[in-house]
This record gives structure tokens, C-alpha cells and sequence, in this order.
């Protein structure tokens, strides 16, 4: 989010100087002083800031990483000496401590000042400072020693976001969360207050990550008010129920905005955001924004599209982008007193390409703000032409707004879109005082050095020009100082002018020694009060600072009667007026008078007088507008907020809301007697928000469509899926008449059809073009491109409501034209085809439009295909990175390659040594089949950074010999998976499947022999939403030489192909007789088997939803092989594939509905099988009960059922042929079933229970490291999903053992299922291993096991980890620091025991008693031993210590072996430079990795033996 009205420290740039040294002082009478600092550096000084209410100012120098601090604002310069030498990345002020700021580095060590920075010292953060938060340290608004740390744990190849915090200003520090995108105060602002003074304190919030996944999608609010503690090993935190009484999942952003908090959300399949509002943290609203049908202009809010301006202590503003992004323009909106409903002040403001908004309130004047608006938006929007900028100024907080007046003539001004100044723009704490550089005429004049300077002293309503030219400006001494200096582009400006009298007269002053410079920055204290300013300019490309100050000048300080009442606001008659309902008055200089206040770092506060309220005071509603026809009255354009506990009767009843005007937020007008304009009337359910639906009949609908003059049997269809965060309720399906005709060719037809309500109704679009291609956005599902004949490209952004077009720079080729980017809605590759010179001879040009088609830029020639591969979910790839398939020469002969780039293909271009085939992109893994330099044989090779490609090392001999041949599989658990051709015979096709390690280079065998067809398709699917399930099927009679035809098997894994197993068949069929064939978990002899991926029609069929937890549906038999697909039944797991059953009989096809509470079954017509039906079958309790529904009079032909697929709709649509030949579809809809929304609660009464994936071949609910715990709706509970579930509510992470590790590189299984080394081979080595984790400090000796990627298990047997550990090249002194015992730890390890078992023998001496074999005999008498003989006495102390000693000595000897050890492979130059206990044990780490609190990590000392024998048989 951006804040407009930035300050100086928001102005990070790069920068860099030394001080040295020359200075001259010009002291004339009645003149400022200026001092002249020369610095000799390359580097201008960039992050200036001063410290609040003094003199002191710091810079950064980030390029060698210094800070330089001046006490006499500005004339003198020293490098800060007590932090070492380049060490700082970013300098911060404390934003409520006036005399503290940081230098934060790029590690943990930091420095912080609070003394202005005289002196400096040193802080440990845990965490190194994030490279993705904006903010690295949030402030508490009350205590300024309570400060949180924005960081990232660097410990692997993927570092992850953790958050770390103080109470103590950086004297202690502890972890606050992990897996966090940022975490802030809740009491971050002054303003802003939980109404709980404790919870003020101590209450803090964090946007959580999901550990499984990169995606930001996933992230969620957790907050706490004992900063995450473990308490019961669960973290003390609560997930804010933001929607109403619902949770909310894909947080991006959060901020403190006054006495509010703001929290962004955005979700797949859309890059419409919704903003939730709180004014506690308790209770939550979505933002609601105006509906109506009548507007030009959208009101959606868009990722990168929507700025939080600055707002008020009453209400929040907020500028929305609605144009293209080319000429980017937006609406400006201002909320209610709680932030809930927006209405609109302003549409067409001016912003630019970075989301800066010509906007800016007027420094201490309530109610007043400049605006820059398009005067011509409607015609930039719809015709392109250039945009037409004039300024407005509202005094009523938006309600009216006005011209910018010089006498007679406009005048409009340069805002935020061309900066040339760091501060505000045009105002400061100056009373009243205002300048800006623009024109007077028609419009703004966009040429920025045609502008002139121009002032106001009346806070903007009366305006005069100051001085020709543009300038930079600042106000001092409270107004009574003006200065500017001119903005050049050249190095001649050689003078300041300034005034005294408010603009009216401007004098100037010559730098000291013809010095003349660029100026870059004129800045001054933040209050505007200081007589002091300073210039910052760059001469030869030398910077210079020069320090002004007005105290020499001859001038008195002012006294009462220099002094005079400045009014916000006058009439014709000069008397004040209201302003937002009261009257505001300022006392200030009198602008004749020769004085100056000289009341350094003391803001004006201005006086106030509530006046009655009168119809200026108020303004239209949420959804109303004026009546353009009439100014007095507010027309109703959308839905009525209404009372949550209204409209119980349905649409005829009534409830009090809204008259359709507001009190204008923020305006403090005394109210009078008798009716108030704002007062409720009685309104109609039938007009509200939400209005009640119509209660549930109980019965499925069904609404059928014939496409009369559709010729063709099937359609091409496209679901505009909509993301969680949208707005809207449609479910917008674009069809197109299609049909197979063989051999790869698709017939198409000219219409296409759209609906709005999932097929009820149909409507023909773009009827009038000759549409070619349709491609919707992958990643954005609203919105879909069309290519026609011509050059024009249509698209949608909106689901097919409105359309608009581009020209096309090249013209299609054969292949897919466009490539999008999966963040970037407006990042578009197009890739078509260019014909030159006589011969007509073509190729294919990629070309690069960052404004939807508006503009297009080519980057590569002679090109194959380009992606779009960065993404800020996979952060070792910058963004900006796209990856092409192209000639290596711009000659369509030339062999292949991949050529790279980082940023655009501005500047950079890396290309790939070596001849490549093609390349894949899959999760986080960018993988390619290029050839071998030395072999010449086909090579794959992964990279994670797009950068370096390394080659797949694959395991010894898998895969028979045969000439490779790849195809990439779903990769979405950090790992690649990666099919291998290794029998390519006609219809003998198989392969193997390998798996990568967690940066995809080092592959191990996961399953061999698995199915495919001629097309490389695999029999591979993994089960969508459950971790690691995956399905395949494998070729049995693969060494039979002599088969005809594949064998085939169906196998399942439940640990992400670790371990494979059967499908358990059911026992009984679905009519209750029994199988000729029974196992209790499947085996060779008798499983239940599928037909897969390579025998489907459509290959979008799966098996499972993402949404249907737990569901999986499948076609096939029960017996030793898969059968004749039209022999196969239809079978249905309930528990991720452990149990099956059979539901029905023959080949019905299924879809899911409601998150897998609606399940829809046909029998559909197939090549192999034209059935023919009138009926569906469904369930709505996950398959015990099934029941019929006829949507049709005679039987016809099914083609296809179809519905969302994420699974979330209660409607399906059922394409159909008639017996006469029509197509037609049939529209099923179940939300007549019910209309109760379910409820999520604690107790017995709660519609959904918890349920955690097992795995059949163990005794616990482990897998992958933890035991996960999903939500699903009770079979029983008559109810509907209302939201997208939470799936994954907890998990638990468990001791490791042997499932959650695989073999190694060059290992692999032996007869006893161990990992043993490939006979003749070498383990990988310690610097390739390193290499491929470059994070890591360490490395472990081969032991021939390597963890599961997906897995989060802590301790217990890490058979990785039970070996010698060396450290990794460069890391060596840290991994000294972690290993080593210190002779403190030594002394106490010896002299403890000792002590403490002389202590336990002398105890056991003092109360003997005779106790050795004593026997009582009931009397209290007893026959003893002496005691105090020596021969007793001495003895038992003498025993004790020994059996202390005993048990000692184990770790005593240990230690002292590891040392000798370690010091004997030193100097005997075994060693690789490892610690003193480099030869001992592994001292392992246990985290939690999602619970980590506010302990570090606990360290564990186990010896060998104890982790050797955690490995038992039983666990293998």
C-alpha cells in the first residue's frame, strides 16, 4: 500500500560520499549565510533525514555502505566512526523516538543511536533483515522501546520469512513468529486503539505463510497478545474472523492508516482484492464500494491498482486505478466514520505508472485538499486520445471542488506524479501557505520545465506567480521564509531567492564562490519552524551541500502585534467561515511585518468554533449519488446497507436505513432541532445489501438451452472462475462450437456464446468479428484474449461485460501467441510470425507489451516460444525474469537454446551453452532437455534461479539404456518429477519416474515402469489437496518379449512416491455380491485398478478436486490387471485411496460440487460407448446414499458434465445431443436443497468435523513429518458451503523415522530395504552438495539417506544427520561458533559430577544408618554396622562417586576423543577445517518449525549409539 504526501525517509535512494573539505561563508548584511561543502565522492548522499526537532541530520552513503551525521545542519560532515566501514545497507528513524535511529545491515549485527547519533552501539537481531518487507522495523506508538524486526532465517536453500521483536530497544531480542510476510503492532499509530490498554501494550499481528507452500495466496492473520508464545506446544494466537463470522485466507498486506487497520487480500484466479477494515482488530468489515450501472468507470479494486492516500482521523481515502494501465487514471474514494462503506469524491484522478496519485491534503487545514483530474477521462478510457490534466481544490473534504484561480485564469499545478522535491508537494506547517510549480491556461502543460512557481498564502484559494521557471521550494521560521531555488537539468544554477513578505516581493543571493551546481534536494526541518535549510547539488559530478541560514540576516524577533489571525476560510467580506462544521483559526505573521518568530520545532495549533449544520455539511451515501438534474437531492444507484438481524420475512418486509445523505466524515457542525437530513427512513428489504434469497425449496432445478444453429457435436469451454476475494456472484462460462476431427485437427465454429448464471441463460458476443483463437489468462481468470484474421486482438478483463482490443505486432504463428505472467495482469509475450526480404522468408518474434497491448516492444528474434518465469513466489528469480526458446543464431537453421534474461530483455541476456530441445516450467523448478556436450546424448537440466542450469544426476542404470526422452509431472512438492522414456516400441511405451531433491538436480528412482502413450502422456496424477498422494499405472509384462499388448497395474503412494502400494479393493460390489477376489490392502494378485490419464477423452478429467478433500472417484475392476475399459465399473474412495468401494455399475462419468458435499455421476457417451440417458445420480453424504434426478423427457446423449473445477459451485451443466441431432445444454441447479449456510463451531453442534490422511502401511497419522488435520463437512449436516473452507486447520509435527527419508544420490534399495551405495560408485561429494545447498553452513558425511522434501519432522532417528558434519567453503567460522564447547562447558562437564557425587556420598555417609541389607523387623530396633568405621565410612563415599563418575565419564571421554580427534585430522591435514567437535556426533537442531515462539532453537547433544539405535528394524 502507498501513503501519499511521503516524507524523506519514504525517499530511499542509492548513494555515497567521503567528507572532505572545502568550505567558504558569505556574511552580508540583511543576507542568509550560505556554507559551501564540497564532498569529493562519486556518489550523491541519499537518505536524508534530520532528526525531529533539532539541527542534527544523517546520510546514507549505501553504495559503501556508510552514514555520515552533521550537528549544525549541515555545515560540517564525519562518517559515523563507531560502525565499522561499508557495514550499513539502510539507515531508519525511529518514528516516535526523536533522538533514536538504526543502521541495519545485511545481517543479524546491527548498531542504533539514541542520542542523535554521537554515539553508536551494536544489537543483535536473530533474524537478517527481509528483502521483501517495506517495513524492517515497526515502531509501538506508546513505548518506543517495543519495536519488531521484519527478517528472514537464511538456514537452507530457500530462506523464510521470521519476525523478531523487542521491549527493551534492542537489549534482548526474541523470536516473535515464523513463517511470517511482516508483522506489526496493532497500537503501530497514535491513533489508533483496541479500546484495551493491555492489548495496546502488548497485542501484535503477523501475516502467517503457509509452510507448504510459496504462494502468497495462502497467507493468513494471526494475532496475539503474548507475542506467539507456545504455550502446551500450540502457539497463543486467534485467526480474526475478517468476513463477517468467516475466516480469510490470501493476506498480502497490512497497514496502520490512522485509527484504522487495513488488511489486503487476494486469492487465485483473479486480481480483484478485497479490503477489510478494522477499527480494533476485533471486529471487521469488507470495504464496500459504490455499485452502479451507470458509471464509465470501474470500481473494483485491483492488485498494484488501488492507493491508500493520506487520510484523516475519521475516515480513510483511497484512490482506485480504473483505466489502462497506459495512461493510468483512477477514482478517488473517502469512507465512513468506521471505514465500512466508500462513496465517491472523485472519478478520473491523474496518477502514473508507479500508483502515485495526484493528490495532497493541505497541511493543518481540515477539509481542504488539492486534486489533479483528467478533464477528458471518458475519451482517454474509450478512444486512447492524450489525457488533459487541470487542478481542483476542495475546502469541504470533497464534497464540491473547484478551479486552482490566479485573478481571472486557471491555474493548474505539477503534483505527485512529477516529483522533483522529497516532502510534501505543495504545503507544510506554514499556515495557510502553499506553492506549487505549474501554468495558467486550459490545462496542464505536461512539459515540466515550461512550468513557473506559483503561491498562495490562503491556503490555496486565491493564487500569483512567483517566479519564472520551475523550482524547488521549501517554507521556513512558520511561513515567514519562502525560499526556492531553481530546478535545471544543467549545472548553472548559481543562486537561491527567497521572501519574507508571502510571495509578494522574492530577493536573491549568489553562492559563495561562483559555485554553480544541479540542485537535487532543498529540504529543512519537518515542521517548517528552523531558520535553517539545506541544498543538496552536484557539480563535474561532485556532490556539494550547502547550508543556508536566515539567523544571520538583521531581524528582530516578532512580537504580539507582528502577529495577525489567519482564517481557513473568509467570505466577500473577509469574516471566517466554516470549514467541515467549524471555523479554524491559525496565528501568524503578519506578512509586512520585518521580523521573524524564531520559534524553532513549536507547530502552529490553530483554534476552532463548531458552527451549526447546514446542507454543505453533508453528502450522498454509500450507493447514492447527486441528481444531476437536481443538486439538493441524492439518487439511489445500488443496494441499501442494512441491520444484519433485518429482512427476516423475505423481500415484502422493511427496515430503517439510510435517507441517501451522510454527514460529511470528519465535519463537527452543531447539530439543530427537528428532522435531520441524514435521518433514517423506511426502506425495502428488496433494495438492500444481501438481501434475503428465497428460502429453500427443497428440490433440484434444472434449465436446458438448445443452440438451434449449432452444427458441430461438442464446444470449446472456458470457466471464468472467480478468486475468494471477488466481489461479484456470476458464474460466466464462454463456449464455442468445436469438434475432434483426428489426426490433431479441430473443427471450430463462428459462434461464441456467453452466460452469466452458469448456463440458464445465453447470450452470442463479438458477433461482428472473425474470432480465430480464444485464450484465457492463466493466472487471471477474468480475463480472456481473442485473436481474429487481422491484427486485432479483443479482450475481456471483467468476465466478458465489456471488451476493448489492441493491434497485434506480429501476426500469429502456429503455436500459442501469448504468454502471461502470473502476477502482472497487464505483462504480456506475444510470439507470432514475421516475414522480410524478397523471398518472403519467416520467422518468429517474441514481443513485450507492460500495458495490456497498448505498446509493444520486441525482444528476441528468431524465437521458438518465451515465458514469463519470475514470480515472487519463487524468490531466488527476479520478477522482471523471462526465459525463451530460441535459434542461437538469428537464422532458422541454427541449432536451439535457451537465452535468459533478468530484467525484461532491457539490457541483459544470458544464453545457454549447449543445443536445447525444449524446456518446461513446473512449481518452482524451470527444467530442459538440452544435449550433452560430451555424449551428445539428450541431458536434462534444472534450475531453480533461471540462471544456472545443472545437470540431472540420475541413478545408476535406470533406466535400461534407451535414449532418453522427458516429460516434467506435477512438481508442486518441492521436488521434480520427471518421466523417462525408457521403451519407446510401438505400444510398448513406458518409462521410469525419478525424483529430485529440493533444488532439482540429484534424482533417485521413484517408480519404474510406469505407463505411457505415444504422446509422452503419463499415467501419473497426484490427488489434488492432499499432500503427497499420488496415483500411477505400471506396464507388468514389461520383460515379456513377446507381449502384444501392455499389462497394466494400478499403484498409489502416500508419501509422494517414496513408497508404492496396491489400491485395497472393496469386497463387496455395489449390488452386495462378492469379488472373485479379496486382499486386505491389494496386492499383485488382487487389487483394484484404474484407467488412467492416457485413456481419457478429456484430459482435464482427474480424479480428485482440490475442494473435495479426500474424494476420489475412478473407473476400473477388481482382480490381477486392468481391464477392457468397457468392462470397467465406477468406483469412490472417502479416505485419500486407502478404502474403496464400488457405487456403480458400468462407466459413469462424476463431478463435485459444494467442496465435495454435491456429487453429480452420468453416463456419458464415450468412443468406445454411445449410451444414452435421461437421468443423473447424486449424493450429498460423500456416497452412502445415492438418488436420481430426470432432467430429461427421452433419453439422449451426454457429452460431457462439467462445472467449476475448483468444485465450489451447487450448479452443473450437462452438454446433450437430442435424438433429432440438437445440441443443447442442461443447466442442473442444487441450491434448492437447502439454504443454511454451515456453521463452524467448537462443539458437538458444529456441521464439520476434523480428519487427518493416513497411511495404510503405518501405525500413526504421520506423514511428511506431521500429523495435518483437514476440515469437512459432516455426510448428515443439511447445509451449504458458504465460503472456501479452511482445509488445512492444524498440524503437528513428529519425530523422524525411516518414512520420512529416501535414498540418497547413488543409493539405492537393497534386499533388506535399506539404502545401500550403488556397487562402484561415489557418493556426492561435500563441495557438490554445497554447491547445491548454497545457504547451508554444513555438511554431513553420506550415510545414504536423504530427507523427503515434503517433510517437517523434527528429531528422532535423522538418518541424514547421524554422521561426522564439515563445514561448507566460507562457512567456516560460523560453523566454528555453532560447534564449539567452550572450556567453561568442559570444566562443568568434569568438575560438576564430581562435586556433585562427593555431595550425594557424603549425604548417604551422614544418614547411613546402617541401610545395606537392613532388614526391619517392626520394633525400631535394628542390628547395624558401624558407621564410622573407616572401612564403612569411606567406602560409600567412595561408591557413590564412582557410580557419578561412571555415568559422566561416557561424555567425558567422548569429548575428550573428539577433540584429539578433531585436532589430530588438523594437523595431520585430514580435516576440512571443521571445529573442535567436527568428529563427534551430530549436534542436531529440533525446531517447530510452525510453532516457533519466543525460544530459539533448543539444542540436543545425543551420542551416536542413541541415534544408531532410534533406527531400528521395526521402523525400516
Amino acid at each position: 500500500m502507498r501513503s501519499g504526501g511521503q516524507s524523506t525517509s519514504w525517499r530511499l535512494l542509492l548513494l555515497a560520499m567521503a567528507v572532505m573539505l572545502w568550505s567558504a561563508v558569505v556574511a552580508a548584511k540583511g543576507k542568509p549565510d550560505i556554507t559551501v561543502t564540497k564532498l569529493e565522492v562519486n556518489h550523491m548522499p541519499e537518505n536524508l533525514n534530520y532528526f525531529e526537532d533539532s539541527d542534527v541530520i544523517l546520510f546514507q552513503d549505501i553504495s559503501e555502505g556508510n552514514i555520515y551525521r552533521s550537528d549544525n545542519a549541515g555545515k560540517k560532515w564525519e562518517r559515523v566512526g563507531d560502525i565499522p566501514d561499508g557495514h550499513v545497507a539502510i539507515l531508519i528513524m525511529h518514528k516516535y523516538d526523536k533522538e533514536t535511529a538504526f543502521a541495519i545491515s545485511g545481517s543479524t549485527e546491527h548498531y542504533k543511536t539514541n542520542n542523535r547519533g554521537k554515539t553508536w552501539e551494536k544489537f543483535n537481531s536473530i533474524s537478517a533483515p527481509s528483502d521483501w518487507q517495506p517495513e524492517l522495523l515497526v515502531f509501538h506508538a506508546d513505548d518506543p522501546k517495543s519495536i519488531i524486526f521484519n527478517g528472514e532465517d537464511r538456514d537452507g536453500i530457500f530462506s523464510t520469512e521470521q519476525s523478531t521483536y523487542t521491549t527493551d530497544g534492542f537489549e534482548t531480542v526474541d523470536i516473535l513468529r515464523a513463517y511470517t510476510s511482516g508483522c506489526w503492532w496493532a497500537k503501530s499509530s497514535p491513533e489508533f486503539s483496541t479500546g484495551d490498554a493491555d492489548k495496546d501494550k502488548l497485542r501484535t499481528m503477523c501475516i502467517v505463510s503457509d509452510p507448504f507452500s510459496f504462494f502468497q495466496e495462502e497467507q493468513r492473520l494471526h494475532i496475539s497478545d503474548s507475542f506467539f508464545a507456545v504455550v502446551d506446544d500450540r502457539i497463543d494466537e486467534f485467526e480474526p474472523a475478517m468476513d463477517t463470522n468467516k475466516l480469510v485466507d490470501g493476506v498480502v498486506n497490512l497497514a496502520v492508516v490512522k485509527g484504522y487497520i487495513l488488511v489486503a487480500t487476494s486469492s487465485w484466479n483473479s486480481d480483484e482484492m478485497a479490503l477489510y477494515v478494522s477499527d480494533d482488530t476485533i471486529r471487521w468489515h469488507r470495504a464496500m464500494f459504490p455499485v452502479d450501472d451507470d458509471h464509465d468507470h470501474s470500481h473494483r479494486i485491483s492488485q498494484n491498482a488501488y492507493t491508500v492516500l493520506e487520510s484523516t482521523n475519521y475516515s480513510i481515502q483511497v484512490d482506485v486505478m480504473t483505466s489502462h494501465p497506459s495512461q493510468p487514471m483512477g477514482v478517488l474514494f473517502t469512507s465512513n466514520s468506521n471505514g465500512t462503506y466508500f462513496t465517491e469524491n472523485v472519478p478520473y484522478t491523474n496518477r502514473n505508472d508507479w500508483g502515485h496519485v495526484d493528490f495532497e491534503k493541505m497541511t493543518g487545514i481540515q477539509g481542504v485538499y488539492l486534486v489533479n483530474v483528467v478533464n477528458n477521462g471518458k475519451a482517454v478510457d474509450e478512444k486512447g486520445d492524450k489525457k488533459n490534466v487541470v487542478s481542483r481544490i476542495t475546502f469541504d473534504d470533497g464534497r464540491t471542488f473547484e478551479p486552482l484561480k490566479a485573478g481571472d485564469e486557471d491555474v493548474h499545478l505539477h503534483s505527485e506524479t512529477h516529483l522533483n522535491n522529497i516532502g510534501k508537494v505543495f504545503s507544510s506547517l506554514a499556515p495557510g501557505l502553499v506553492m506549487g510549480n505549474g501554468n495558467t491556461g486550459k490545462d496542464l502543460n505536461p512539459d515540466f520545465r515550461k512550468a513557473n512557481l506559483f503561491v498562495s498564502d490562503d491556503a490555496g484559494l486565491s493564487w500569483k506567480k512567483a517566479l519564472d521557471g520551475p523550482h524547488k521550494y521549501e517554507f521556513g521560521d512558520s511561513g515567514s521564509i519562502l525560499l526556492a531555488v531553481k530546478d535545471s537539468e544543467k549545472e548553472d544554477v548559481k543562486e537561491i531567492s527567497y521572501s519574507i513578505d508571502h510571495g509578494d516581493s522574492w530577493e536573491s543571493v549568489d553562492f559563495p564562490k561562483d559555485t554553480q551546481i544541479r540542485p537535487y534536494i532543498l529540504t529543512t526541518t519537518q515542521d517548517s519552524t528552523s531558520l535553517k535549510f539545506l541544498l543538496l547539488g552536484i557539480r563535474d559530478d561532485v556532490p556539494h551541500i550547502l547550508a543556508i541560514d536566515f539567523g544571520g540576516m538583521d531581524l528582530r524577533t516578532c512580537k504580539d502585534d507582528d502577529l495577525e489571525e489567519w482564517h481557513a476560510r473568509v467570505d466577500d467580506d473577509g469574516k471566517p467561515t466554516c470549514v467541515m462544521g467549524h471555523k479554524q483559526t491559525y496565528k501568524r505573521r503578519k506578512k509586512s511585518a520585518e521580523c521573524f518568530i524564531k520559534n524553532d520545532f513549536k507547530d502552529p495549533v490553530p483554534e476552532t468554533e463548531d458552527c451549526e449544520c447546514t446542507d454543505k455539511d453533508f453528502e450522498c451515501d454509500y450507493n447514492f449519488q447527486r441528481d444531476p438534474e437536481d443538486d439538493s437531492k441524492c439518487k439511489k444507484v445500488g443496494p441499501i446497507p442494512r441491520p444484519e438481524d433485518s429482512c427476516k420475512n423475505g423481500h415484502d418486509d422493511t427496515f430503517m436505513g439510510t435517507s441517501g445523505w451522510r454527514l460529511i466524515p470528519g465535519n463537527t457542525c452543531k447539530r439543530g432541532d427537528g428532522k435531520q437530513k441524514d435521518a433514517e427512513e423506511e426502506r425495502k428489504c428488496s433494495d438492500a445489501v444481501a438481501a434475503p434469497s428465497k428460502p429453500a425449496s427443497g428440490e433440484i432445478s434444472s434449465t436446458q438451452h438448445v443452440f438451434d444453429k449449432v452444427e458441430l457435436d461438442d464446444f470449446q469451454k472456458i470457466y471464468l472462475e472467480r478468486g475468494e476475494s471477488s466481489s461479484g456472484t456470476d458464474e460466466t462460462i464462454i463456449i464455442r462450437p468445436a469438434e475432434d476431427e483426428g489426426m490433431g485437427r479441430i473443427r471450430i465454429g463462428k459462434e461464441i456464446f456467453l452466460s452469466s448464471d452458469h448456463g440458464k441463460k445465453w447470450k452470442r458476443i463479438l458477433e461482428d468479428k472473425d474470432v480465430r483463437g480464444i485464450y484465457p489468462h492463466e493466472h487471471f481468470k477474468d480475463v480472456v484474449f481473442f485473436t481474429t484474421k487481422s491484427d486485432e486482438v479483443l479482450y475481456t478483463i471483467d468476465r466478458g461485460q465489456s471488451f476493448h482490443s489492441f493491434t497485434a505486432p506480429t501476426e500469429p504463428g502456429d503455436s500459442l501467441p501469448l504468454s502471461f505472467h502470473p502476477e502482472k495482469k497487464d505483462w504480456l509475450i506475444w510470439v507470432g510470425k514475421k516475414c522480410e526480404g524478397k523471398n518472403g522468408a519467416c520467422s518468429l518474434e517474441a514481443s513485450l507489451s507492460l500495458d495490456r497491448g497498448d505498446n509493444w516492444r520486441t525482444i528476441l528474434r528468431y524465437v521458438q516460444k518465451c515465458e514469463f518465469t519470475g514470480y515472487k513466489a519463487y524468490r531466488l528469480r527476479d520478477n522482471e525474469q523471462i526465459v525463451c526458446l530460441a535459434h542461437s543464431e538469428e537464422n532458422n537453421d541454427a541449432p536451439l537454446t535457451i537465452v535468459m534474461s533478468n530484467n525484461l530483455f532491457k539490457d541483459s541476456k544470458t544464453v545457454f551453452e549447449g543445443e536445447v530441445t525444449n524446456f518446461a516450467t513446473m512449481s518452482e523448478f524451470i527444467v530442459l532437455a538440452g544435449e550433452n556436450s560430451e555424449t551428445k546424448a539428450l541431458q536434462a537440466y534444472a534450475s531453480l534461479d533461471g540462471e544456472q542450469f545443472e545437470a540431472a544426476h540420475f541413478p545408476y542404470n535406470f533406466n535400461g539404456g534407451q535414449a532418453n526422452e522427458y516429460t516434467v509431472l506435477d512438481s508442486s512438492t518441492h521436488a521434480v518429477n520427471l518421466f523417462v522414456l525408457t521403451e519407446g516400441g510401438a505400444d510398448r511405451q513406458y518409462g521410469s519416474i525419478v525424483k529430485s531433491n529440493s533444488n532439482g538436480t540429484s534424482y533417485v528412482l521413484s517408480a519404474p515402469k510406469v505407463n505411457c502413450d505415444e504422446a509422452m502422456y503419463v499415467d501419473f496424477e497426484k490427488v489434488a489437496g492432499l499432500e503427497g498422494v499420488v496415483l500411477i499405472n505400471t506396464v507388468i509384462n514389461a520383460d515379456k518379449k513377446g507381449a502384444k499388448t501392455k499389462e497394466l497395474q494400478t499403484k498409489i503412494s502416500h508419501n509422494d512416491g517414496n513408497e508404492w502400494g496396491y489400491l485395497a479393493p472393496p469386497d463387496l460390489d455395489v449390488d452386495g455380491k462378492v469379488y472373485k477376489c479379496l486382499s486386505d490392502r491389494g496386492d499383485k494378485n488382487c487389487a483394484l485398478h484404474l484407467h488412467h490419464y492416457t485413456e481419457r477423452d478429456d484430459k482435464r478429467k482427474t480424479f480428485a478436486a482440490s475442494t473435495a478433500l479426500g474424494l476420489i472417484f475412478g473407473v476400473g475392476n477388481v482382480g490381477n490387471k486392468l481391464g477392457d475399459i468397457k468392462d470397467a465399473d465406477t468406483f469412490m474412495s472417502t479416505d485419500g485411496g486407502i478404502t474403496w468401494k464400488n457405487v456403480k455399475k458400468g462407466h459413469w462419468t462424476w463431478q463435485y460440487g459444494d467442496q465435495g458435499s454435491i456429487i453429480v455421476l452420468v453416463q456419458r457417451a464415450t468412443s468406445k460407448n454411445d449410451y444414452k440417458t435421461d437421468s443423473v445420480s447424486y449424493s450429498t453424504d460423500e456416497g452412502r446414499t445415492w438418488q436420481d434426478y430426470k432432467f430429461a423427457d427421452s433419453k439422449v446423449t451426454v457429452l460431457d458434465i462439467t462445472t467449476l473445477r475448483t468444485g465450489t459451485s451447487r450448479n452443473f451443466l450437462l452438454w446433450c445431443k437430442s435424438g433429432k441431432g440438437k445440441t443443447f445444454s442442461v443447466n442442473l441447479d442444487f441450491t434448492g436443497l437447502t439454504d443454511r449456510a454451515c456453521e463452524a463451531t467448537d462443539g458437538n453442534d458444529s456441521d464439520y468435523y476434523t480428519w487427518s490422511p493416513k497411511h495404510p502401511l503405518q501405525d500413526n497419522d504421520c506423514l511428511f513429518g506431521h500429523v495435518a488435520k483437514y476440515l469437512r463437512k459432516k455426510p448428515d449436516s443439511k447445509c451449504y458451503n458458504d465460503q472456501n473452507l479452511k482445509r488445512l486447520l492444524d498440524y503437528e509435527n513428529c519425530a523422524c523415522s525411516r518414512q520420512d527419508f529416501e535414498c540418497a544420490y547413488n543409493y539405492e534399495l537393497d534386499n533388506h530395504n535399506q539404502c545401500s551405495l550403488v556397487e562402484g560408485l561415489e557418493p556426492m561429494s561435500q563441495e557438490e552438495w554445497c554447491k547445491q545447498n548454497p545457504n547451508a553452513t554444513e555438511w554431513y558425511e553420506p550415510t545414504g539417506y536423504r530427507k523427503v522434501p515434503l517433510s517437517t519432522c523434527q528429531g528422532g532417528a535423522e538418518l541424514d544427520k547421524i554422521s561426522i558434519a564439515h563445514p561448507c567453503k566460507g562457512h567456516e567460522e560460523e560453523f566454528e561458533r555453532k560447534h564449539r564447547t567452550s572450556a567453561l562447558g568442559i570444566f562443568l562437564a568434569v568438575v560438576i559430577p564430581f562435586l556433585l557425587a562427593g555431595g550425594i556420598g557424603w549425604w548417604v555417609w551422614k544418614n547411613w544408618n546402617g541401610k545395606f541389607g537392613q532388614i526391619r523387623l517392626g520394633d525400631g530396633s535394628s542390628t547395624t554396622f558401624d558407621s564410622d568405621q573407616p572401612w564403612i565410612k569411606y567406602p560409600v563415599v567412595a561408591i557413590s562417586a564412582v557410580a557419578a563418575v561412571a555415568a559422566s565419564t561416557p561424555l567425558l571421554i567422548a569429548s575428550l576423543f573428539r577433540t584429539a580427534r578433531g585436532t589430530y585430522e588438523r594437523v595431520g591435514g585430514r580435516g576440512s577445517g571443521g571445529g573442535w567437535f567436527s568428529g563427534g556426533p551430530r549436534r542436531f537442531t529440533t525446531r517447530d518449525s510452525f510453532a516457533r515462539g519466543r525460544g530459539d532453537y533448543t539444542m540436543v547433544d545425543d551420542d551416536e549409539g542413541e541415534l544408531l539405535g532410534d533406527d531400528s528394524d521395526e521402523e525400516v
